[in-house]
């Protein structure tokens, strides 16, 4: 499939960016050092890096105080759900809640939700998600709810037929993953919207590996709930919970008697990360810089869309180089055929994956092994192993280091497991 954007993020412009990211300067053995690991948690460019110092040297002290440095604090700290509310195209700050990770705000949701749940009611997961997307809303079993799993086909496709027959008027709310941090699997959305919202059930989309590839607009999604991680769009190791205007407010959350009421406070504990916060809406201002129009919003969008262009070229060309390998065998569906993310994952015959990755570490491509969190999957379409070699493409990735990849790979589809340095 085609992507498009009115700007262009080209060789010269990741070149460009990569004079911003100091770990990119790292060598192993030699060889300069490949983050091909960006499903993983990209890399952190220096904007974010000095806006995180800023706050430890000049507010490294708590909210709501009478006192300036505290007063400046909370500025930053609206400003930075500000600029997360314009990367996912929230009406607002109070859409967006902050915790220490994706999975800690998921579990902190179904937790809420779970209070409103009767026994015999239905939940909806799938095969191919995360495991951060299923098993907190497994854990509502406890409360009497059914959990019900969409079928993964062969193809690393969701079987929407199944989705329909599934989605009935028992169903509290469906949980799907936007895009398979696995295999790169680009979910219907908006059949899922349509399908919930004919029985009245919320949608909760798991948003970690889909942000940081693709524009996001919420007001368009429409989900209820939607959840991704700043360290997977070059920030820091925060979550993100965005909620549709009153849609928290309405759930019993997890909350001391001292904690603000309303959204986007209310499912928030304890104090928060504020340098990292701060990191936060650096890292949104950092990828506006490539963007052009009126709006940090817009601006966000446009760069982002197009770099999800250069990346899903990059992406393309790792995968059909790799088609063309003996013995290489990869996951997913094709990237002619239909939107993905660029995120390749690949096994060779008879060789494991963690032996694929140590000895791509040797000359410093960096990748990564296993089922990623993602047992479900793998286990369905039956891996060899249970493991993967996946390969992930960020902005800051170059045609160089795909071949220096595809090149190594193709030594080790041969046999031999020494790569020439």
């Amino acid at each position: 499939m085609t992507l498009q954007s009115p700007t262009v993020f080209d060789e010269e412009a990741c070149r460009r960016s990569r004079e911003d990211f100091p770990s990119l300067s790292r060598t192993c053995n030699g060889h300069p050092v490949a983050f091909l690991d960006g499903p993983g948690g990209t890399q952190v460019p220096r904007p974010v890096i000095e806006a995180i110092v800023d706050c430890y040297h000049h507010r490294n002290v708590n909210t709501h105080g009478s006192f300036q440095p505290s007063a400046e604090l909370d500025r930053r700290m609206l400003q930075a759900r500000g600029a997360v509310a314009d990367l996912l195209g929230a009406p607002s700050y109070e859409q967006i809640s902050i915790g220490q990770n994706m999975t800690t705000l998921a579990f902190s949701l179904s937790r809420a939700i779970g209070r409103t749940i009767r026994p015999g009611e239905e939940v909806l997961i799938t095969q191919l998600d995360h495991e951060a997307n299923r098993g907190p809303w497994q854990s509502l079993q406890e409360r009497g709810a059914v959990v019900r799993e969409v079928p993964l086909l062969p193809t690393g496709e969701l079987d929407y037929a199944q989705m329909r027959r599934l989605i009935s008027e028992k169903t509290r709310l469906l949980a799907l993953g936007c895009s398979s941090n696995a295999i790169g699997t680009v979910n219907n959305l908006a059949l899922a919207r349509e399908l919930t919202r004919n029985v009245g059930a919320l949608l909760i989309l798991d948003a970690v590996h889909y942000v940081p590839h693709f524009p996001v607009d919420v007001q368009q999604l429409d989900p209820d709930f939607l959840l991704c991680s700043a360290y997977k769009f070059y920030g820091p190791h925060i979550g993100i919970l965005y909620s549709r205007p009153g849609a928290l407010d309405k759930l019993p959350t997890d909350r001391l008697i001292v904690q603000d009421d309303i959204a986007p406070y209310r499912i928030e504990t304890g104090t928060l990360n504020h340098p990292a916060i701060e990191g936060v809406g650096a890292a949104v201002d950092y990828l506006a810089r490539f963007g052009r129009g009126a709006t940090r919003a817009d601006q966000v969008h446009d760069a982002i869309a197009a770099i999800s262009v250069y990346e899903h070229k990059l992406g393309e060309f790792l995968w059909s180089a790799l088609e063309e390998l003996r013995g290489v065998r990869l996951w997913g569906v094709k990237f002619s055929e239909r939107l993905r993310a660029p995120t390749v994952s690949f096994t060779i015959d008879d060789v494991d994956p963690a032996v694929i990755a140590k000895s791509l570490d040797e000359v410093g491509i960096c990748v990564w092994d296993g089922n990623f969190y993602a047992p479900r999957p793998v286990e369905i379409l039956n891996i060899p192993g249970r493991a993967l070699l996946r390969v992930g493409i960020s902005m800051y990735n170059t045609r160089e280091e795909v071949e220096r990849l595809i090149a190594c790979v193709a030594a080790l589809a041969r046999g031999k497991r020494g790569i020439v340095r």
